[in-house]
């Protein structure tokens, strides 16, 4: 099975979008971010920004896939700190967390029913973080994992 149809068959079995007009890739995304599922909500929305990169959105979705890549590695550093590898994504999330923020500002307050100008606190924080610990601390952990809703706004 190739990775579009995979994708597809992912997102359908999300289950419903929220709303008739919102794409279900898009709204796989937060079902995904909000359950820890990083690096899912990383290739679900990949495959529509694949779609758009180039249109209107194609920084906002760009901007969201590189929140989630930023959270995929703080998980994978969480899970195994002392992993050669894993161990020393701190700083490659920092700089995923400013790329991040970078992309979605221009879309602050907020774009596509979701808070923008919350995620960028988000991203920029978490970044702030990493960095005044000179990235020896992970903020992340399954207790406090960040949540990310669509809203009417």
């Amino acid at each position: 099975m190739k990775k579009f149809d995979r994708l597809e068959a992912f997102v359908a079995g999300l289950g419903p979008t929220a709303a008739p007009d919102i794409h279900p890739c898009y709204s796989g995304y937060f079902t995904c971010f909000n359950r820890g599922e990083y690096y899912e909500a990383h290739d679900v929305l990949e495959h529509l920004w694949l779609q758009d990169r180039h249109g209107p959105d194609g920084h906002f979705y760009k901007g969201l896939i590189q929140l989630a890549g930023g959270f995929v590695h703080l998980r994978k550093q969480f899970l195994r700190p002392h992993h050669p590898k894993d161990g020393r994504r701190l700083a490659p999330a920092a700089r995923l967390f400013d790329l991040a923020a970078a992309n979605l500002a221009p879309f602050a307050p907020h774009h596509r029913q979701i808070d923008v100008a919350r995620i960028l606190s988000l991203a920029e924080s978490t970044a702030r973080q990493l960095r005044r610990s000179d990235f020896q601390q992970n903020p992340w952990s399954p207790e406090t994992r960040p949540h990310v809703d669509l809203s009417a706004a």
